[in-house]
Protein backbone atom coordinates (compact mmCIF):
# COMPACT_ATOMS: atom_id res chain seq x y z
CA UNK A 1 0.00 0.00 0.00
CA UNK A 2 2.80 2.42 0.97
CA UNK A 3 4.73 1.75 -2.24
CA UNK A 4 1.70 2.12 -4.48
CA UNK A 5 0.56 5.29 -2.65
CA UNK A 6 3.87 7.03 -3.37
CA UNK A 7 3.75 5.80 -6.97
CA UNK A 8 0.36 7.51 -7.24
CA UNK A 9 1.77 10.74 -5.80
CA UNK A 10 4.71 10.64 -8.24
CA UNK A 11 2.38 9.98 -11.17
CA UNK A 12 0.17 12.91 -10.10
CA UNK A 13 3.09 15.36 -9.93
CA UNK A 14 4.52 14.16 -13.25
CA UNK A 15 1.37 15.64 -14.78
CA UNK A 16 0.41 18.50 -12.44
CA UNK A 17 2.21 21.31 -10.63
CA UNK A 18 1.74 22.29 -6.97
CA UNK A 19 0.42 25.72 -7.99
CA UNK A 20 -1.59 24.61 -11.04
CA UNK A 21 -4.79 26.08 -9.61
CA UNK A 22 -3.26 29.59 -9.80
CA UNK A 23 -1.62 29.11 -13.20
CA UNK A 24 -4.64 27.56 -14.91
CA UNK A 25 -7.11 30.15 -13.65
CA UNK A 26 -4.74 33.03 -14.56
CA UNK A 27 -4.26 31.58 -18.07
CA UNK A 28 -8.05 31.35 -18.45
CA UNK A 29 -8.33 34.97 -17.25
CA UNK A 30 -5.77 36.15 -19.84
CA UNK A 31 -7.03 34.04 -22.76
CA UNK A 32 -10.79 34.37 -22.30
CA UNK A 33 -12.09 36.48 -19.45
CA UNK A 34 -10.37 39.82 -20.22
CA UNK A 35 -11.86 39.85 -23.72
CA UNK A 36 -15.25 38.88 -22.25
CA UNK A 37 -15.12 41.80 -19.76
CA UNK A 38 -14.26 44.24 -22.59
CA UNK A 39 -17.03 42.89 -24.85
CA UNK A 40 -19.73 43.01 -22.15
CA UNK A 41 -18.80 46.36 -20.55
CA UNK A 42 -21.06 49.40 -20.93
CA UNK A 43 -20.55 51.07 -24.35
CA UNK A 44 -18.81 54.48 -24.37
CA UNK A 45 -21.27 57.07 -25.69
CA UNK A 46 -21.31 60.86 -25.38
CA UNK A 47 -22.95 63.97 -26.84
CA UNK A 48 -26.36 62.23 -26.46
CA UNK A 49 -25.31 59.25 -28.58
CA UNK A 50 -23.80 61.24 -31.47
CA UNK A 51 -20.40 59.73 -30.77
CA UNK A 52 -19.72 56.12 -29.81
CA UNK A 53 -16.51 54.18 -29.13
CA UNK A 54 -16.46 50.60 -30.41
CA UNK A 55 -13.93 48.08 -29.08
CA UNK A 56 -12.46 45.05 -30.86
CA UNK A 57 -9.82 42.45 -30.07
CA UNK A 58 -7.28 42.72 -27.26
CA UNK A 59 -3.61 41.97 -27.86
CA UNK A 60 -1.25 41.07 -25.00
CA UNK A 61 2.51 41.33 -25.52
CA UNK A 62 4.96 39.37 -23.31
CA UNK A 63 7.00 41.41 -20.76
CA UNK A 64 9.39 44.13 -21.96
CA UNK A 65 10.45 47.49 -20.51
CA UNK A 66 11.21 50.93 -21.92
CA UNK A 67 14.59 52.21 -20.79
CA UNK A 68 15.38 55.87 -20.11
CA UNK A 69 16.96 56.24 -23.57
CA UNK A 70 13.70 55.10 -25.24
CA UNK A 71 14.93 51.61 -26.20
CA UNK A 72 12.79 48.57 -25.36
CA UNK A 73 14.26 45.35 -23.99
CA UNK A 74 12.84 41.98 -23.00
CA UNK A 75 12.71 41.67 -19.20
CA UNK A 76 12.99 38.48 -17.13
CA UNK A 77 11.72 38.05 -13.55
CA UNK A 78 15.19 38.15 -11.94
CA UNK A 79 15.94 41.57 -13.47
CA UNK A 80 12.56 42.87 -12.22
CA UNK A 81 13.41 41.68 -8.69
CA UNK A 82 16.90 43.22 -8.69
CA UNK A 83 15.84 46.55 -10.22
CA UNK A 84 12.63 46.91 -8.15
CA UNK A 85 10.47 46.90 -11.29
CA UNK A 86 7.08 45.39 -12.07
CA UNK A 87 7.08 42.31 -14.34
CA UNK A 88 4.35 43.41 -16.80
CA UNK A 89 2.63 42.38 -20.03
CA UNK A 90 1.49 45.19 -22.33
CA UNK A 91 -2.10 45.40 -23.54
CA UNK A 92 -3.34 47.01 -26.74
CA UNK A 93 -7.01 47.19 -27.69
CA UNK A 94 -8.61 47.77 -31.10
CA UNK A 95 -10.84 50.85 -30.92
CA UNK A 96 -12.64 53.18 -33.28
CA UNK A 97 -14.73 56.32 -32.83
CA UNK A 98 -18.06 56.23 -34.65
CA UNK A 99 -19.76 59.52 -35.45
CA UNK A 100 -23.43 59.74 -36.37
CA UNK A 101 -23.81 60.16 -40.13
CA UNK A 102 -20.07 59.81 -40.84
CA UNK A 103 -18.48 56.77 -42.60
CA UNK A 104 -17.15 54.05 -40.28
CA UNK A 105 -13.36 54.34 -39.80
CA UNK A 106 -11.02 51.33 -39.45
CA UNK A 107 -10.05 49.97 -36.04
CA UNK A 108 -6.81 51.36 -34.62
CA UNK A 109 -4.63 49.65 -31.99
CA UNK A 110 -4.48 51.72 -28.82
CA UNK A 111 -2.15 50.96 -25.88
CA UNK A 112 -4.36 50.71 -22.77
CA UNK A 113 -1.92 49.72 -20.02
CA UNK A 114 0.11 47.05 -18.23
CA UNK A 115 -1.00 43.80 -16.64
CA UNK A 116 1.22 42.20 -13.96
CA UNK A 117 2.30 38.76 -15.20
CA UNK A 118 2.06 35.62 -13.10
CA UNK A 119 5.37 33.76 -13.21
CA UNK A 120 5.30 30.59 -15.36
CA UNK A 121 1.90 31.45 -16.85
CA UNK A 122 1.48 31.33 -20.65
CA UNK A 123 2.42 35.02 -21.09
CA UNK A 124 5.60 34.70 -18.98
CA UNK A 125 9.04 34.30 -20.59
CA UNK A 126 9.75 31.37 -18.23
CA UNK A 127 6.81 29.33 -19.57
CA UNK A 128 7.99 25.99 -20.96
CA UNK A 129 11.73 26.55 -20.27
CA UNK A 130 13.90 23.51 -19.37
CA UNK A 131 15.88 23.28 -16.11
CA UNK A 132 19.17 24.39 -17.74
CA UNK A 133 17.52 27.38 -19.45
CA UNK A 134 15.93 28.48 -16.15
CA UNK A 135 19.34 28.42 -14.41
CA UNK A 136 20.77 30.57 -17.23
CA UNK A 137 18.00 33.13 -16.62
CA UNK A 138 18.91 33.27 -12.91
CA UNK A 139 15.85 31.33 -11.76
CA UNK A 140 15.61 28.44 -9.32
CA UNK A 141 14.43 25.48 -11.46
CA UNK A 142 12.40 24.20 -8.47
CA UNK A 143 10.52 27.51 -8.08
CA UNK A 144 6.83 26.78 -8.82
CA UNK A 145 5.80 30.25 -10.06
CA UNK A 146 2.18 31.26 -9.45
CA UNK A 147 2.99 34.72 -8.01
CA UNK A 148 3.55 38.27 -9.33
CA UNK A 149 6.45 40.72 -9.14
CA UNK A 150 5.26 44.27 -8.43
CA UNK A 151 7.81 47.03 -7.70
CA UNK A 152 10.44 44.35 -7.10
CA UNK A 153 8.55 42.45 -4.39
CA UNK A 154 6.97 39.03 -4.88
CA UNK A 155 3.23 39.02 -4.20
CA UNK A 156 0.95 36.01 -4.13
CA UNK A 157 -2.85 36.07 -4.29
CA UNK A 158 -4.48 34.04 -1.53
CA UNK A 159 -7.32 31.71 -2.53
CA UNK A 160 -10.52 32.80 -0.76
CA UNK A 161 -13.47 30.70 0.29
CA UNK A 162 -17.07 31.82 -0.20
CA UNK A 163 -20.59 30.45 0.05
CA UNK A 164 -21.57 28.89 -3.30
CA UNK A 165 -23.13 31.58 -5.50
CA UNK A 166 -26.50 31.18 -7.30
CA UNK A 167 -27.46 28.37 -4.92
CA UNK A 168 -30.27 28.39 -2.34
CA UNK A 169 -28.99 27.96 1.23
CA UNK A 170 -31.59 27.23 3.93
CA UNK A 171 -30.89 27.98 7.59
CA UNK A 172 -32.72 28.02 10.91
CA UNK A 173 -32.54 31.17 13.02
CA UNK A 174 -32.64 31.48 16.80
CA UNK A 175 -34.07 28.71 19.00
CA UNK A 176 -36.12 25.84 17.51
CA UNK A 177 -39.23 26.93 19.49
CA UNK A 178 -39.14 30.32 17.74
CA UNK A 179 -39.73 28.53 14.40
CA UNK A 180 -37.79 31.06 12.34
CA UNK A 181 -35.84 30.25 9.20
CA UNK A 182 -34.56 31.89 6.06
CA UNK A 183 -33.51 31.00 2.53
CA UNK A 184 -30.56 32.95 1.13
CA UNK A 185 -29.16 33.06 -2.38
CA UNK A 186 -26.06 35.06 -3.39
CA UNK A 187 -26.84 35.92 -6.99
CA UNK A 188 -23.78 36.86 -9.05
CA UNK A 189 -23.73 38.27 -12.56
CA UNK A 190 -20.62 39.79 -14.19
CA UNK A 191 -19.05 40.84 -10.90
CA UNK A 192 -22.20 42.26 -9.27
CA UNK A 193 -23.24 40.37 -6.14
CA UNK A 194 -26.82 40.56 -4.85
CA UNK A 195 -27.83 38.81 -1.63
CA UNK A 196 -31.50 37.84 -1.66
CA UNK A 197 -33.04 36.65 1.59
CA UNK A 198 -36.54 35.22 2.15
CA UNK A 199 -37.41 34.96 5.84
CA UNK A 200 -40.21 33.16 7.68
CA UNK A 201 -41.26 34.31 11.13
CA UNK A 202 -44.54 34.32 13.01
CA UNK A 203 -46.01 37.83 13.09
CA UNK A 204 -46.73 39.29 16.54
CA UNK A 205 -49.95 41.02 15.59
CA UNK A 206 -51.59 41.10 12.18
CA UNK A 207 -48.63 40.78 9.85
CA UNK A 208 -47.11 38.54 7.19
CA UNK A 209 -45.15 35.32 7.68
CA UNK A 210 -42.92 35.61 4.60
CA UNK A 211 -40.76 38.64 3.95
CA UNK A 212 -38.03 39.31 1.37
CA UNK A 213 -35.05 41.66 1.19
CA UNK A 214 -32.67 42.36 -1.71
CA UNK A 215 -30.22 45.17 -2.70
CA UNK A 216 -31.47 48.74 -3.23
CA UNK A 217 -34.75 47.94 -1.46
CA UNK A 218 -34.87 49.60 1.99
CA UNK A 219 -35.89 47.06 4.67
CA UNK A 220 -38.09 44.06 3.93
CA UNK A 221 -41.37 43.73 2.04
CA UNK A 222 -44.02 40.97 2.04
CA UNK A 223 -43.01 38.24 -0.43
CA UNK A 224 -46.47 37.96 -2.02
CA UNK A 225 -46.36 41.65 -3.03
CA UNK A 226 -43.10 41.04 -4.90
CA UNK A 227 -44.49 37.88 -6.56
CA UNK A 228 -47.42 40.00 -7.74
CA UNK A 229 -45.12 42.68 -9.14
CA UNK A 230 -43.20 39.96 -11.01
CA UNK A 231 -46.29 38.78 -12.86
CA UNK A 232 -48.06 36.23 -10.62
CA UNK A 233 -51.03 38.56 -10.52
CA UNK A 234 -53.95 36.56 -9.09
CA UNK A 235 -54.22 34.98 -5.64
CA UNK A 236 -54.62 31.57 -7.27
CA UNK A 237 -51.39 31.91 -9.29
CA UNK A 238 -49.41 32.88 -6.18
CA UNK A 239 -50.79 30.03 -4.04
CA UNK A 240 -50.40 27.27 -6.64
CA UNK A 241 -46.91 28.35 -7.72
CA UNK A 242 -45.67 28.16 -4.10
CA UNK A 243 -46.91 24.62 -3.37
CA UNK A 244 -49.56 21.91 -3.74
CA UNK A 245 -49.38 21.23 0.02
CA UNK A 246 -52.41 22.58 1.90
CA UNK A 247 -50.41 23.73 4.96
CA UNK A 248 -48.09 25.85 2.81
CA UNK A 249 -51.02 27.21 0.82
CA UNK A 250 -52.67 28.36 4.09
CA UNK A 251 -49.54 30.39 4.98
CA UNK A 252 -49.63 32.03 1.52
CA UNK A 253 -53.39 32.70 1.83
CA UNK A 254 -52.91 34.47 5.20
CA UNK A 255 -50.12 36.59 3.70
CA UNK A 256 -52.22 37.50 0.66
CA UNK A 257 -55.04 38.76 2.91
CA UNK A 258 -52.75 41.04 4.94
CA UNK A 259 -50.83 42.22 1.83
CA UNK A 260 -54.02 43.11 -0.05
CA UNK A 261 -54.83 45.59 2.73
CA UNK A 262 -51.33 47.11 2.36
CA UNK A 263 -51.80 47.44 -1.41
CA UNK A 264 -55.21 49.12 -0.82
CA UNK A 265 -56.77 46.98 -3.56
CA UNK A 266 -60.20 48.27 -4.56
CA UNK A 267 -62.21 45.03 -5.02
CA UNK A 268 -65.29 46.89 -6.30
CA UNK A 269 -63.18 48.36 -9.10
CA UNK A 270 -61.80 44.88 -9.85
CA UNK A 271 -65.32 43.51 -10.42
CA UNK A 272 -65.86 45.85 -13.36
CA UNK A 273 -62.65 44.85 -15.20
CA UNK A 274 -62.06 41.99 -17.61
CA UNK A 275 -59.44 39.29 -16.91
CA UNK A 276 -56.45 41.00 -18.58
CA UNK A 277 -57.25 44.45 -17.10
CA UNK A 278 -57.60 42.86 -13.65
CA UNK A 279 -54.12 41.31 -13.99
CA UNK A 280 -52.59 44.62 -15.05
CA UNK A 281 -54.28 46.47 -12.17
CA UNK A 282 -52.97 43.96 -9.58
CA UNK A 283 -49.41 43.97 -11.00
CA UNK A 284 -49.33 47.79 -11.15
CA UNK A 285 -50.57 48.18 -7.55
CA UNK A 286 -47.71 45.89 -6.38
CA UNK A 287 -45.12 47.82 -8.44
CA UNK A 288 -46.42 51.11 -6.98
CA UNK A 289 -45.99 49.69 -3.44
CA UNK A 290 -42.34 48.85 -4.20
CA UNK A 291 -41.91 52.25 -5.89
CA UNK A 292 -42.99 53.98 -2.67
CA UNK A 293 -40.14 52.14 -0.92
CA UNK A 294 -37.35 52.73 -3.45
CA UNK A 295 -38.20 56.31 -4.53
CA UNK A 296 -40.26 57.83 -1.74
CA UNK A 297 -41.55 61.34 -2.40
CA UNK A 298 -40.92 61.29 -6.16
CA UNK A 299 -43.50 61.56 -8.94
CA UNK A 300 -45.63 58.47 -9.64
CA UNK A 301 -44.10 57.81 -13.09
CA UNK A 302 -40.57 57.96 -11.68
CA UNK A 303 -41.52 55.66 -8.75
CA UNK A 304 -42.91 53.02 -11.16
CA UNK A 305 -39.85 53.27 -13.45
CA UNK A 306 -37.44 53.04 -10.51
CA UNK A 307 -39.29 50.04 -8.99
CA UNK A 308 -39.16 48.15 -12.31
CA UNK A 309 -35.46 49.03 -12.71
CA UNK A 310 -34.61 47.75 -9.20
CA UNK A 311 -36.54 44.49 -9.77
CA UNK A 312 -34.87 43.86 -13.14
CA UNK A 313 -31.32 44.75 -12.20
CA UNK A 314 -30.89 43.82 -8.53
CA UNK A 315 -33.29 40.93 -7.90
CA UNK A 316 -31.69 37.58 -8.87
CA UNK A 317 -29.49 39.11 -11.62
CA UNK A 318 -28.09 35.67 -12.54
CA UNK A 319 -31.48 34.69 -13.98
CA UNK A 320 -31.40 37.76 -16.23
CA UNK A 321 -31.85 41.52 -16.15
CA UNK A 322 -34.45 41.81 -18.94
CA UNK A 323 -38.14 42.50 -18.12
CA UNK A 324 -39.08 39.17 -19.83
CA UNK A 325 -37.24 37.29 -17.06
CA UNK A 326 -39.59 38.54 -14.31
CA UNK A 327 -41.87 35.50 -14.44
CA UNK A 328 -38.80 33.19 -14.19
CA UNK A 329 -37.72 35.12 -11.09
CA UNK A 330 -41.22 34.73 -9.59
CA UNK A 331 -41.12 30.94 -10.12
CA UNK A 332 -37.60 30.75 -8.63
CA UNK A 333 -38.77 32.67 -5.52
CA UNK A 334 -41.86 30.44 -5.22
CA UNK A 335 -39.61 27.32 -5.29
CA UNK A 336 -37.38 28.97 -2.69
CA UNK A 337 -40.43 29.63 -0.49
CA UNK A 338 -41.59 26.01 -0.67
CA UNK A 339 -38.12 24.83 0.41
CA UNK A 340 -38.20 27.31 3.30
CA UNK A 341 -41.64 26.12 4.45
CA UNK A 342 -40.43 22.51 4.30
CA UNK A 343 -37.71 23.47 6.82
CA UNK A 344 -40.33 25.14 9.07
CA UNK A 345 -42.59 22.05 8.99
CA UNK A 346 -39.62 19.70 9.60
CA UNK A 347 -39.89 18.00 6.20
CA UNK A 348 -36.45 19.15 5.06
CA UNK A 349 -33.17 19.60 6.92
CA UNK A 350 -31.58 23.09 6.77
CA UNK A 351 -28.27 23.29 4.87
CA UNK A 352 -24.94 22.95 6.62
CA UNK A 353 -23.01 26.13 5.73
CA UNK A 354 -19.70 24.43 6.50
CA UNK A 355 -20.36 21.51 4.14
CA UNK A 356 -17.82 21.83 1.33
CA UNK A 357 -20.50 21.30 -1.33
CA UNK A 358 -21.94 24.67 -0.27
CA UNK A 359 -18.61 26.46 -0.72
CA UNK A 360 -16.54 27.63 -3.66
CA UNK A 361 -12.90 28.68 -3.87
CA UNK A 362 -11.93 31.86 -5.70
CA UNK A 363 -8.47 31.49 -7.21
CA UNK A 364 -6.11 34.04 -8.83
CA UNK A 365 -8.04 34.21 -12.11
CA UNK A 366 -11.35 34.97 -10.36
CA UNK A 367 -9.75 37.62 -8.14
CA UNK A 368 -7.95 39.24 -11.10
CA UNK A 369 -11.23 39.23 -13.04
CA UNK A 370 -12.94 41.28 -10.29
CA UNK A 371 -10.02 43.69 -10.24
CA UNK A 372 -9.76 44.07 -14.03
CA UNK A 373 -13.50 44.69 -14.39
CA UNK A 374 -13.37 47.65 -11.96
CA UNK A 375 -10.10 48.98 -13.46
CA UNK A 376 -11.49 48.80 -17.01
CA UNK A 377 -14.67 50.63 -15.93
CA UNK A 378 -12.45 53.41 -14.50
CA UNK A 379 -10.63 53.58 -17.83
CA UNK A 380 -13.85 53.88 -19.88
CA UNK A 381 -15.16 56.61 -17.56
CA UNK A 382 -11.89 58.51 -17.87
CA UNK A 383 -12.01 58.12 -21.67
CA UNK A 384 -15.56 59.53 -21.80
CA UNK A 385 -14.42 62.52 -19.72
CA UNK A 386 -11.34 63.15 -21.95
CA UNK A 387 -13.39 62.89 -25.17
CA UNK A 388 -16.09 65.26 -23.88
CA UNK A 389 -13.38 67.70 -22.76
CA UNK A 390 -11.71 67.79 -26.19
CA UNK A 391 -15.16 68.35 -27.81
CA UNK A 392 -15.88 71.20 -25.42
CA UNK A 393 -12.57 72.82 -26.45
CA UNK A 394 -13.62 72.61 -30.08
CA UNK A 395 -11.08 69.91 -31.03
CA UNK A 396 -11.90 66.79 -33.04
CA UNK A 397 -12.04 63.91 -30.51
CA UNK A 398 -9.42 61.16 -30.95
CA UNK A 399 -9.49 57.76 -29.23
CA UNK A 400 -5.70 57.49 -29.03
CA UNK A 401 -5.40 60.80 -27.14
CA UNK A 402 -8.37 60.00 -24.87
CA UNK A 403 -6.80 56.82 -23.43
CA UNK A 404 -4.57 57.46 -20.42
CA UNK A 405 -2.88 54.07 -19.99
CA UNK A 406 -1.77 54.75 -16.40
CA UNK A 407 -5.43 54.68 -15.21
CA UNK A 408 -5.71 50.92 -15.78
CA UNK A 409 -2.07 50.18 -14.88
CA UNK A 410 -2.14 52.01 -11.53
CA UNK A 411 -5.50 50.56 -10.49
CA UNK A 412 -4.27 46.98 -10.96
CA UNK A 413 -0.74 47.57 -9.64
CA UNK A 414 -1.96 49.39 -6.54
CA UNK A 415 -4.34 46.56 -5.57
CA UNK A 416 -1.66 43.86 -5.95
CA UNK A 417 1.00 45.98 -4.19
CA UNK A 418 -1.19 46.78 -1.14
CA UNK A 419 -3.57 43.79 -0.99
CA UNK A 420 -6.61 46.13 -0.82
CA UNK A 421 -9.00 44.56 -3.30
CA UNK A 422 -12.27 45.68 -4.85
CA UNK A 423 -15.34 45.17 -2.65
CA UNK A 424 -13.49 46.47 0.41
CA UNK A 425 -11.52 43.25 1.00
CA UNK A 426 -8.03 43.54 2.50
CA UNK A 427 -5.08 41.16 2.51
CA UNK A 428 -5.97 39.41 -0.77
CA UNK A 429 -2.43 39.82 -2.10
CA UNK A 430 0.39 39.10 0.35
CA UNK A 431 4.18 39.29 0.35
CA UNK A 432 5.33 35.80 -0.68
CA UNK A 433 6.78 33.87 2.26
CA UNK A 434 10.43 33.06 1.42
CA UNK A 435 11.51 31.81 4.88
CA UNK A 436 11.97 28.32 3.43
CA UNK A 437 10.99 26.39 0.31
CA UNK A 438 8.22 24.60 2.24
CA UNK A 439 6.99 27.96 3.51
CA UNK A 440 6.71 29.25 -0.08
CA UNK A 441 4.76 26.19 -1.26
CA UNK A 442 2.49 26.38 1.76
CA UNK A 443 1.78 30.07 1.14
CA UNK A 444 0.82 29.45 -2.49
CA UNK A 445 -1.67 26.74 -1.40
CA UNK A 446 -3.35 28.73 1.36
CA UNK A 447 -7.14 29.11 1.59
CA UNK A 448 -8.63 31.95 3.64
CA UNK A 449 -12.18 32.26 4.99
CA UNK A 450 -13.77 35.76 4.98
CA UNK A 451 -15.29 35.30 8.48
CA UNK A 452 -14.34 37.76 11.21
CA UNK A 453 -11.35 36.67 13.32
CA UNK A 454 -12.66 38.22 16.54
CA UNK A 455 -15.82 36.07 16.84
CA UNK A 456 -15.82 32.44 18.01
CA UNK A 457 -17.39 30.77 14.88
CA UNK A 458 -16.79 27.32 16.42
CA UNK A 459 -18.46 25.34 13.61
CA UNK A 460 -16.56 27.20 10.88
CA UNK A 461 -13.22 26.51 12.62
CA UNK A 462 -13.91 22.80 13.06
CA UNK A 463 -12.51 20.18 10.72
CA UNK A 464 -15.55 19.20 8.63
CA UNK A 465 -15.81 15.59 7.31
CA UNK A 466 -16.40 16.92 3.76
CA UNK A 467 -12.92 18.51 3.79
CA UNK A 468 -11.45 15.00 3.52
CA UNK A 469 -8.96 14.89 0.67
CA UNK A 470 -9.46 18.59 -0.08
CA UNK A 471 -8.10 20.47 2.94
CA UNK A 472 -5.05 19.49 5.02
CA UNK A 473 -6.25 18.37 8.50
CA UNK A 474 -3.03 19.49 10.25
CA UNK A 475 -1.79 22.69 8.70
CA UNK A 476 -3.58 25.67 10.22
CA UNK A 477 -2.21 28.47 12.44
CA UNK A 478 -2.78 28.68 16.20
CA UNK A 479 -4.60 31.61 17.76
CA UNK A 480 -7.35 33.75 16.23
CA UNK A 481 -6.80 32.40 12.70
CA UNK A 482 -7.18 28.77 13.74
CA UNK A 483 -9.45 26.91 11.32
CA UNK A 484 -10.14 30.05 9.28
CA UNK A 485 -6.79 29.96 7.49
CA UNK A 486 -6.43 26.53 5.90
CA UNK A 487 -4.23 24.83 3.32
CA UNK A 488 -5.03 22.65 0.36
CA UNK A 489 -4.30 18.93 0.70
CA UNK A 490 -1.33 17.60 -1.28
CA UNK A 491 -3.10 16.10 -4.32
CA UNK A 492 -5.91 18.60 -4.77
CA UNK A 493 -7.01 19.59 -8.27
CA UNK A 494 -9.45 22.52 -8.26
CA UNK A 495 -11.99 22.13 -11.05
CA UNK A 496 -12.83 25.16 -13.17
CA UNK A 497 -16.42 26.33 -13.46
CA UNK A 498 -18.21 25.12 -16.60
CA UNK A 499 -20.47 27.00 -18.98
CA UNK A 500 -24.11 26.17 -18.01
CA UNK A 501 -25.22 26.34 -21.67
CA UNK A 502 -22.76 23.56 -22.58
CA UNK A 503 -24.12 21.35 -19.80
CA UNK A 504 -27.71 22.02 -20.90
CA UNK A 505 -26.80 21.05 -24.48
CA UNK A 506 -25.22 17.78 -23.31
CA UNK A 507 -28.31 16.93 -21.23
CA UNK A 508 -30.58 17.70 -24.21
CA UNK A 509 -28.47 15.50 -26.52
CA UNK A 510 -28.77 12.65 -24.00
CA UNK A 511 -32.55 13.05 -24.28
CA UNK A 512 -33.10 13.55 -20.55
CA UNK A 513 -35.14 16.73 -21.05
CA UNK A 514 -37.10 17.63 -24.15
Amino acid sequence: MKKSAWKLVDAFFDKYNLVDHHLESYNDFVNNRIQEIIDTSEPIEFEEGKYKVETGKLEIVKPFIKEADGSTTKIFPMEARLRNLTYPAHMSLEMRLLKEGAPEPDFEKVYIGELPVMLKSEICHLHGLKEKELIEKGEDPRDPGGYFIVNGSERSLVTTEEIAPNKIILERMGEIEENRARAIVTSIKSGFRARISVEYKKPRRKGVYLRISFPYLPGEIPLVILLRALGLATDEEIITSISDDLNYQMVATDDIEVSSEKLKIDYEKLEGLDKEERREYLILSAIKYIGNRVAKGMTEDYRIRRAEDVIDRYLLPHIGTEPEKRIDKAIYLAEMTEMLLQVIYGEREPHDKDHYTNKRLRVSGDLMEDLFRVAFTSLTRDMTYQLERSLARGKEPSVRQAVRSDVLTENIKHAIATGNWVGGRAGISQLLDRTSYMGTLSHLRRVVSPLSRSQPHFEARDLHPTQFGKICPNETPEGPNCGLVKNLALMVKISEGADPHEIKDVIKKMGIIN
